[in-house]
């Protein structure tokens, strides 16, 4: 799974600089691959899709903090549970039913994302 924040988002900011991977934005804000990992370059997403890591992306949304869900190892191989959710004042980093991903495809990602060399 990844986690998402919900609309009940008091934009506090407080779950942002806890992200392990930079997955968190503000409001508006674009986002790149490159952001908080080691992804440089062309990248492949191992489907046969490849992105510029520096490209950058369109917000997810314009009215709460949000999670780009490629980015979100829900804190595996970094923290024993989500960082996010662990610091939110409010509980609106939930799970996101619509994203799921095993323990093991998220230690994946989180190499893919953190690679060494």
């Amino acid at each position: 799974m990844a986690i998402i924040i919900t609309d009940e988002c008091i934009n506090c900011g407080a779950c942002e600089p806890e992200c392990p991977n930079n997955a968190i934005y503000d409001a508006g804000q674009a986002w790149k691959f490159s952001e908080g990992t080691s992804l440089r370059g062309i990248i492949d997403f191992g489907d046969g899709e490849t992105l510029n890591a520096d490209e950058v992306q369109a917000a997810i949304s314009d009215e709460v903090y949000y999670i780009v869900p490629d980015k979100c190892t829900e804190c595996k191989g970094f923290h024993d549970e989500p960082q996010c959710a662990a610091v939110c004042p409010v509980d609106c980093c939930v799970d996101d039913e619509n994203v799921r991903e095993t323990e093991e495809e998220l230690l994946a990602k989180k190499a893919w994302l953190h690679q060494e060399g």
